[in-house]
Order: C-alpha cells, then sequence, then structure tokens
C-alpha cells in the first residue's frame, strides 16, 4: 500500500506540474488568426460565450476536485480543454483591442404597465 500512495503522489505531482506549464502556454491550443475577420458584435458574442464556458469548466474542476482523487481527476477531464478555452479568450481579447471595439450598451427593458386590481364586486 505505501508504494500505491507514492505512486498517486508522483502523478499528482506530475500534472500539478504540467498545470503550470499550460497555463503558461494557454494560447497552444488555439488559433491566432480566428478571430482576425470578425466585427466587433461577433466579438461580444464570443467574449461572453468564452466567459461563460470558463465558468463552467471552472466549476466542473472545482466540483471534481471535492471527490476522491479529484485533483487527479480534474486534471485529466477538465485542464486541457480550460487551457484551450483560455487561449481562445486571449485571442478574442486582442482581437477585441486591435478592432477598438466598444461594449454594447446595455439595452433598456420597455417599461412595463402598471397592473390594476378589479375592484371588488358588492
Amino acid at each position: 500500500m505505501p508504494f500505491a500512495a507514492a505512486a498517486a503522489l508522483l502523478v499528482a505531482a506530475g500534472l500539478g506540474g504540467c498545470a503550470g506549464m499550460s497555463d503558461g502556454m494557454s494560447t497552444a491550443f488555439a488559433d491566432p488568426a480566428k478571430y482576425e475577420l470578425y466585427d466587433c458584435q461577433q466579438l461580444e458574442t464570443e467574449r461572453k460565450r468564452l466567459a461563460t464556458r470558463t465558468a463552467e469548466v471552472q466549476a466542473l474542476m472545482a466540483k471534481a476536485e471535492t471527490g476522491a482523487a479529484g485533483t487527479v481527476v480534474a486534471e485529466l477531464a477538465y485542464r486541457n480543454e480550460y487551457v484551450a478555452v483560455r487561449g481562445q479568450s486571449k485571442f478574442a481579447e486582442d482581437a477585441w483591442q486591435r478592432s477598438r471595439c466598444q461594449n454594447a450598451a446595455p439595452v433598456a427593458a420597455p417599461p412595463v404597465p402598471p397592473v390594476i386590481a378589479p375592484a371588488p364586486q358588492r
């Protein structure tokens, strides 16, 4: 049994090293030219989608880490996708900056007419 524990620690340490390395290489899994022809509206939609996906993957990793051998499971199951999404986000943000895009003003909701309760019948 001590051998299994030592092996698990070595695997976790190895994956931790990979995680640190992949954070620095977040653009390795993304296409740098993907967003070159996007207009500002497309970039805004894509940035929101990528932010949502990043949050989803982070939540999945956090949930996986709560289980037995969770860190290993989180690394194996979600790290590559997390790194790829972060890389895409960086390139989308770079294209946003180059295009000098501005966030769209929030659309005002139409006014809601007041609800008038019917008068009680006598």
